[in-house]
């Protein structure tokens, strides 16, 4: 990198630490802060990283694919959702699998001792019926 764009570089994230420490206290931020970037350029895009991703056993044989991920009420990632079986989603078989027994190797996803059979034994995952909130009430004007 030359001199130059190294300075510019440098005003840039100067100019955007000095609007991020800016902001009026009680106001919601609509955007991460500069150190949450930072953050983020070391973690992974579900939509690129994880989602329909194919699941290995130890013996290199794909048994599934990642179709969905669970976080529980506490922000936690619990969960894992991996399709067994099916034909571009029909007659598909989801199991939720905790994130601890997924292990990733060179990029892969592995789910050690299981099988597609196994999977497919599985009780089927069934997402919850959360009820849509109530719509919000019209007021005389």
């Amino acid at each position: 990198m030359t001199l130059g764009k190294l300075v510019v570089v440098v005003a840039v994230a100067a100019a955007a630490s000095a609007s991020a420490q800016a902001q009026v206290a009680g106001t919601q931020p609509l955007s991460v802060t500069v150190e949450q970037s930072n953050a983020l350029l070391s973690g992974w895009s579900v939509k690129k990283s994880i989602l329909n991703k194919a699941v290995y056993n130890d013996q290199n044989e794909k048994i599934g694919t990642v179709v969905d991920l669970v976080v529980a009420p506490d922000g936690s990632l619990s969960a894992a959702i991996v399709s067994a079986g099916g034909f571009l989603g029909v007659a598909s078989h989801d199991v939720a699998v905790p994130i601890a027994a997924l292990d990733i190797r060179g990029g892969n996803f592995y789910l050690a001792g299981a099988t597609k059979a196994a999977l497919k034994a599985t009780p089927q995952f069934q997402y919850s019926k959360v009820q849509a909130p109530p719509k919000p009430k019209k007021t005389a004007q």
